[in-house]
């Protein structure tokens, strides 16, 4: 009867720990994290996840998200919609690329689109061997907090950066929902990258646009005259869809 009641009260008290949160700032360190049984969230703001989450708001099916331009292109040749990005340019031969205007045409409803770029699905496809993978923007912000609330489990976000190095614009966004789940009470934090991207959100969550001015990508991004991009991508909980990904595709969840 002991024995009973002491495993009554471990499986009381693991229902009530609170769940923790993680911040992976490069796919490079995603080895270093654990995520066996955490939600990972891959964040990609400018622009792959963004675009992801426009693509499911514009009716597409599903998204294959592969590592290179060659798997692309041998799944074009097939008859799938395919996009391919590189440095923010669409890849030569492709329709599409990572611009969330690119999936807000009529010719993706329906169909299953096959994409690869720079940063957002080598993340994607670094994760993909966790517990569950999740797509995070700020276009559907409050829908991944009240999901991950909703699941209860420990959370790790993994941010996209570029080229597996750390950018601001994912690390704002991992900061966002962090202060969510915080403030929500299920959830904590030890970790020291999790801090730092809530301080970071705090500072720039009124103005994310002008925050960002002298960050990297989009100054990368306002050289290829991509700023109508940029301010899309940083509007905030405009879509409730919550991509998910199974089986080697991404669907809404």
């Amino acid at each position: 009867m002991l024995h009973l009641a002491l495993c009554f009260i471990f499986v009381i008290n693991m229902e009530k720990r609170k769940k923790s949160i993680q911040v992976c700032f490069t796919p490079v360190l995603f080895p270093l994290y654990e995520s066996s049984e955490s939600i990972v969230v891959v964040i990609d703001v400018l622009r792959a996840t963004s675009a992801m989450v426009t693509a499911f708001d514009n009716g597409v099916k599903s998204i294959i998200p592969v590592s290179t331009v060659e798997e692309a292109l041998t799944y074009k040749e097939k008859g799938y919609l395919a996009a391919a990005e590189r440095d923010g340019i669409i890849v030569d031969g492709f329709e599409l690329g990572n611009s969330p205007f690119g999936y807000m045409q009529e010719k993706v409803k329906g169909r299953e689109v096959v994409i690869t770029t720079t940063n957002g699905t080598k993340a994607i496809n670094v994760a993909k061997n966790a517990h569950k993978v999740i797509i995070g923007s700020f276009l559907n912000l409050k829908a991944v907090a009240d999901y991950l609330i909703k699941e209860n489990k420990d959370v790790l976000f993994l941010c996209a950066g570029w080229k597996d190095k750390f950018n601001m614009e994912d690390s704002l966004f991992a900061g966002a929902v962090a202060t969510e789940l915080i403030n929500s009470d299920f959830f904590e934090t030890e970790c020291d990258s999790t801090r730092a991207t809530i301080q970071l959100y705090s500072l720039a969550k009124n103005d994310l646009y002008s925050f960002l001015g002298n960050s990297s990508h989009r100054n990368r991004l306002a050289k290829l005259d991509l700023e109508k991009d940029i301010r899309y991508c940083l509007q905030e909980s405009i879509s409730d869809k919550v991509p998910v990904y199974k089986n080697g595709s991404i669907v809404v969840g």
